[in-house]
């Protein structure tokens, strides 16, 4: 939807999120990305949601502004069509596993210079998924308020590899501007993850304490941060990051002398240490629960937002949909009734903005097979009579 990736093609032979993501982003920017999927969709293409003629909104989402190639992967010719594809083109997201017909060694012979972006479970190749990732690294014992682990809804990791998938695909064509070389680049869900946990300053905690960090239910950890429920009974989340907003929050609630009373009795100053705000909890959550709890959601809404205090009221997703902040007057969404799914919803485009720029429409996603013709002509330069015999054969699909 912004130009910025113009004239870059890539060839894209997924499933579910991770991988496809890549390919989304990729797209956003301008890139024309080429989907190649089994004959009548894989194993994503029916994924939920879907509406009532079990068409996947999933999917109708995730594969925005992309062309579909629909060939027979089960046939040999199907995958001998697939590897030319790739071998046409240079660059290839997928996350299918390492070896078999697509190994990079097997795309690059002919093609040196070829590019695969391929994501995986684990490094050693054995499959993975986000929630079971999640649990290895060990983010749902620090979930919820415990004993029970709580997965996560989002599937971060899968968002994560997609992104880092995208990334990754930029540096490697990079590289080879400068050098002329290709490679693949491989990016595991389990080394994002634990990559990202150590990041984070998580694997050095545990290790540096000898101990698993303590569940906190909605608190923040080393922050003042924490839900809390308003008199009209409208739960919100505030979360204090600078001292300015830690003076700006006690004054808006009038609790000066209570804080101020409790760094005596403690011998300790919140002012301009967040540790300390985090460590005495115990004391000042019950303050702020009784200041808040005595005023109404909009009134403290008020007085949060003219002291330049973090909060945000818990809603649902259908309130978030309906919010005209977050979609309704949102330049990123457009209102789109050319989904392959006949349901017309607002659409997201590119998620960054580019001020010189103007940031095009959100595309539909296309329909299984819809591109195979054309893509077939113009990438392998096969003739109309080969194509042709191809489809009847059931080797090429084409949109119904």
């Amino acid at each position: 939807m912004y130009p910025l990736l113009q004239g870059l093609s890539v060839i894209e032979a997924s499933s579910f999120v991770a991988s496809p993501t890549a390919g989304l982003y990729c797209a956003q920017f301008g890139a024309e990305v080429i989907r190649v999927d089994q004959v009548g969709g894989g194993p994503d293409f029916r994924r939920w949601p879907v509406t009532e003629a079990n068409d996947s909104l999933y999917w109708e989402n995730l594969n925005r502004g992309k062309k579909s190639v629909a060939l027979d992967l089960g046939s040999p010719q199907g995958r001998e069509l697939l590897q030319e594809l790739v071998r046409a083109t240079g660059q290839f997201i997928t996350n299918f596993p390492v070896g078999g017909f697509l190994a990079h060694e097997k795309l690059a012979e002919g093609r040196a210079d070829l590019i695969t972006v391929r994501v995986m479970g684990w490094a050693d190749g054995a499959p993975a998924l986000d929630y079971t990732v999640n649990n290895a690294v060990g983010y749902p014992m620090m979930t919820g308020p415990g004993p029970e682990p709580v997965n996560h809804v989002l599937p971060a990791w899968d968002l994560l590899s997609g992104a880092y998938a995208a990334f990754a695909l930029l540096a490697a064509i990079q590289r080879r501007s400068v050098s002329g070389e290709g490679g693949e680049v491989r990016i595991p869900l389990s080394d994002v993850a634990i990559g990202t946990v150590a990041n984070l300053g998580g694997i050095a905690e545990v290790l540096y304490s000898g101990e698993n960090r303590p569940r906190l239910g909605n608190a923040v950890y080393g922050l003042f941060g924490r839900d809390f429920l308003t008199a009209d009974g409208q739960r919100t989340m505030i979360v204090v990051v600078t001292h300015r907003q830690w003076a700006n929050l006690i004054a808006a609630l009038g609790l000066e002398q209570q804080v101020a009373a409790i760094e005596t009795e403690r011998g300790v100053s919140f002012a301009k240490d967040d540790g300390l705000r985090y460590a005495h909890r115990d004391a000042l959550y019950p303050l702020f629960e009784a200041a808040i709890g005595a005023r109404a959601h909009a009134d403290l809404a008020a007085a949060l937002d003219a002291g330049g205090i973090v909060h945000s009221a818990y809603r649902t997703m259908l309130d978030a949909a309906r919010d005209p902040r977050l979609v309704g007057d949102n330049p990123m969404f457009s209102a789109f009734d050319a989904n392959p799914s006949g349901f017309a919803y607002p659409a997201a485009g590119a998620f960054g903005t580019v001020p010189q720029l103007e940031r095009g429409a959100p595309q539909p996603a296309p329909r299984n097979g819809q591109h195979s013709e054309e893509v077939l002509a113009e990438r392998l330069k096969l003739s109309s009579g080969e194509i042709a015999r191809l489809i009847d054969s059931g080797i090429v699909g084409t949109q119904p």
